[in-house]
């Protein structure tokens, strides 16, 4: 490193934001995730042994999956080096492995790898680590907020141990916090910084589990804030409620929490919960969730676990997916509201579900010929070909309903729809039996 390298690192260090100066340098300084580094757990023991396997961290913005990587920097003996998977190309690549292979053959040090946001890199990045991954040449430490199981392809995962990083508790920002305005050599002490224990608790509240939503309003209001008669910076609640303007939610939409939250969607629809149901269409509108995207699940879920209970929901289904179209936001949330809540309340029944599921197993098995009967007969040269010969037309019968056969021979007297006893289809179920009491 030049002299000039040396000044710009620095000049990075006292420059970056509080986030990233106030990590911790030891795994003892590291707050929250005990179920990964507690003192009896495997990384735990595994970075202070200095005896780390490939590793990939997992977890949403702000958990702390680039500052493990930073305490293994600064405990390994192991060159470490680190890429951004945004910006690094093959030839970055190129010279960390060649870089490790020197460490490996001259001095026999390993070298680690970490990767930030692994995620990014295509599918052709991650198979040129792969082999060097394999043979020792690195430890890859991999970062991402994104399912690893989607994203970072089977061959790396088989080789890696995935740790999976939750939101930081309450209790865990509220040390950050502190800890970040009393610091004076890395956080805001020098300014002579305090914070009032309700600031500190709102913002440790609606940061969300996201350490680093918190502490960035907290040096924003440091900055922004001048002194009182005795010289202290002071983080009122009203100072951190415009640092902080708007709670962090954790939501993704291509990731974890796009799936789980429209799951956690359509199982209180189809539990009849409408408050569930209400709630987490909230959470999805509030992240900005495509109101499309959302009315198509309603229509689904209309179909899907209301059916014939109530016919009725899935016309209001189609009517709100139409009327969100033309709408929009932010009036298109009560029309969303209004259709799942009428699905989540209205009587539910799966039988339509289970039926069209029977009717295609029967096909798949066995794709039988339709009765000659109900077939068409109204083409050229039908009739000489027995077609529509024998059909029973329904209205001419008694109930308006004939006995002849339907389905093909080989399934006589399957029954792929049976009608629930609710709502709605307590009558269709009457309606048939009445039909057909004849056959009893």
């Amino acid at each position: 490193m030049d002299l000039f390298e040396y000044a710009r690192t620095k000049t990075r260090k006292s420059e970056a934001p509080l986030a990233s100066r106030i990590r911790p340098r030891t795994l003892d300084e590291v707050v929250g995730q005990r179920h990964i580094i507690g003192k009896d757990k495997l990384l735990y023991r595994a970075i202070s042994a200095d005896k780390l396997s490939s590793l990939i961290f997992y977890g949403p913005p702000g958990t702390g999956k680039t500052t493990l990587a930073k305490v293994i920097a600064n405990t390994t003996s192991a060159e470490f080096t680190q890429i951004n998977a945004t910006a690094a190309g093959k030839k970055d690549m190129e010279e960390v492995v060649k870089t490790a292979k020197d460490n490996l053959g001259m001095y026999g040090k390993k070298t680690i790898l970490f990767v930030d946001e692994i995620h990014r890199f295509n599918k052709g990045q991650q198979d040129y680590l792969l082999p060097f991954v394999e043979d020792g040449t690195l430890i890859l430490i991999g970062a991402t907020t994104e399912n690893p199981y989607f994203e970072v392809n089977s061959a790396l995962l088989s080789r890696s141990v995935i740790f999976e990083l939750k939101p930081l508790e309450k209790e865990d920002i509220l040390t950050l916090i502190r800890r970040a305005v009393s610091d004076v050599e890395r956080g805001m002490g020098a300014y002579n910084a305090v914070i009032d224990d309700d600031a500190a608790e709102f913002l440790a509240d609606i940061a969300g589990g996201d350490a680093r939503a918190a502490l960035n309003a907290v040096e924003l209001g440091v900055l922004t804030t001048a002194p009182d008669a005795d010289g202290r910076v002071r983080i009122t609640l009203a100072v951190a409620s415009e640092c902080i303007q708007k709670r962090a939610v954790r939501y993704d939409k291509d990731g974890d929490s796009h799936y789980d939250t429209i799951s956690a969607f359509i199982k209180s629809m189809r539990g009849s919960d409408p408050d569930a149901a209400v709630y987490y269409l909230a959470r999805m509108l509030y992240a900005g969730e495509s109101v499309t995207f959302i009315a198509r699940r309603i229509m689904i879920c209309a179909s899907e676990d209301v059916g014939n209970a109530d016919p009725q929901a899935l016309q209001v289904a189609v009517a709100a997916s139409q009327a969100v179209e033309r709408v929009g936001m932010p009036e298109a949330q009560l029309i969303l509201a209004q259709a799942a809540l009428y699905v989540a309340t209205a009587p539910k029944s799966n039988s339509a579900t289970t039926a069209i599921g029977a009717a295609m197993n029967a096909v798949r098995e066995r794709p039988a010929a339709i009765p000659p009967h109900l077939s068409d007969s109204h083409y050229k040269g039908a009739v000489k070909l027995g077609r529509g010969i024998g059909y029973e037309y329904a209205h001419d019968y008694p109930k308006h309903f004939s006995r002849q056969p339907y389905l093909p021979e080989e399934l006589a007297g399957r029954r792929f729809y049976e009608p629930s006893d609710q709502g709605y289809e307590r009558q269709i179920r009457s309606y048939l039996d009445w039909l057909r009491e004849d056959e009893m």
